[in-house]
């Protein structure tokens, strides 16, 4: 079978950018990197340049078979249309609703795919609500959860910025997409607070905007109630209400992110808890399915990379694969729950997730 990708440009080298470049590097693409001050050392080419500088931008994309933008998501928008123009395959990471909607828009006259949302929520996990919900007679309800955590949380807040702070901020405070009663609607960010508990911890649950992705379009009028929940540890979804509507906070986006990622930074140890639920009716019975699984840091190309970085690396790989493979369209607008768990998990990055 002719591979349909073989030269791939990596934009954005950062935790999760530069990991995904060497995991295409090592499965036999040839990648090249692209960041405003990239380090030295990597496994693959580097260029040094900015989205910005136009000529330079439309020539780097013009020299490669598929483009994933792994830059903050008020970026990829311009290059998402740069990639259009040239005619090439487009993947990002976002979950920005505006910019995928753009995206998809472009995707009606594009000459390759248009991928956004390929990495872990959205991403992975609607790939597995969708797998969960197949069989059904009747859906009665679809519960996505997920969170990346510190392993061993310190103080009240019980988190790291382990992700992009202003990812965080956008998530935490645009409306989110549900269906509920049959009905797609929007509810704030923040609400519908839950218990949940895994592998014996107790934990918290509530609405944050952009990790259902395409779902609600997919599954309206299948299912009765569908909502995706960010996980963090008790107590979290409290104080961020504090802060950002008590505090008001959320009128200044760019510094509220500064403030936490200053108060919280980073850490080696981390954990993703991913847990998805499929409630309805098989064979007349109700039956509720789960996926529930816990991820730790990897040790993958002889470094150790955390848990958040490798899963949304390797899950974005993985579609570049089935991609590059034919196994998915290879023009227009990718829905995640369009990808079958079975061919994802046997991809050489998505096995990772087994």
């Amino acid at each position: 079978m002719k591979q349909m990708i073989k030269t791939v440009l990596v934009m954005g080298l950062g935790r999760v950018g530069s990991l995904a470049a060497t995991l295409l590097q090592s499965n036999g693409y040839q990648v090249t990197g692209f960041d405003t001050s990239p380090d030295e050392g990597y496994p693959f080419k580097v260029i040094a340049g900015t989205v910005a500088d136009e000529p330079a931008l439309e020539r780097v994309i013009g020299g490669h078979d598929a483009i994933l933008s792994c830059l903050p998501f008020h970026l990829n928008l311009a290059v998402a249309q740069k990639v259009h123009q040239a005619g090439k395959h487009y993947f990002d990471l976002t979950e920005d609703v505006p910019t995928t909607s753009a995206i998809r828009k472009l995707a009606e006259s594009s000459k390759g795919i248009m991928a956004p949302q390929c990495g872990l929520a959205p991403g992975f996990v609607g790939i597995c609500g969708a797998h969960l919900a197949e069989g059904f007679e009747q859906l009665r309800s679809m519960e996505l959860r997920v969170g990346a955590l510190p392993q061993h949380p310190r103080g009240l807040l019980g988190y790291a910025f382990n992700w992009s702070a202003e990812g965080v901020v956008n998530e935490y405070l645009n409306d989110c997409e549900v269906i509920q009663g049959g009905k797609r609607a929007k509810v704030p960010a923040m609400e519908g607070l839950e218990t949940i508990v895994i592998d014996g911890t107790q934990l918290e649950a509530f609405s944050t905007s952009g990790g259902l992705g395409t779902l609600c379009e997919t599954f309206d009028g299948k299912v009765r109630n569908l909502n995706y929940k960010t996980i963090r540890y008790p107590g979290h979804g409290e104080l961020m209400r504090f802060f950002f509507n008590e505090l008001f906070m959320r009128d200044r986006r760019k510094e509220a992110g500064e403030i936490l990622v200053h108060a919280k930074p980073p850490v080696k140890d981390d954990v993703v808890y991913v847990h998805v639920a499929v409630e309805g009716e098989k064979e007349g019975k109700l039956v509720r399915e789960e996926f529930v699984r816990s991820y730790f840091p990897k040790k993958i190309e002889s470094r150790t990379w955390k848990a958040i970085s490798w899963t949304t690396a390797s899950s974005v790989c993985a579609v570049i694969d089935l991609v590059a493979q034919s196994s998915l369209p290879t023009q227009g607008f990718l829905k995640q729950e369009d990808i079958s768990l079975e061919l994802f998990l046997n991809t050489p990055t998505g096995k990772l997730f087994r």
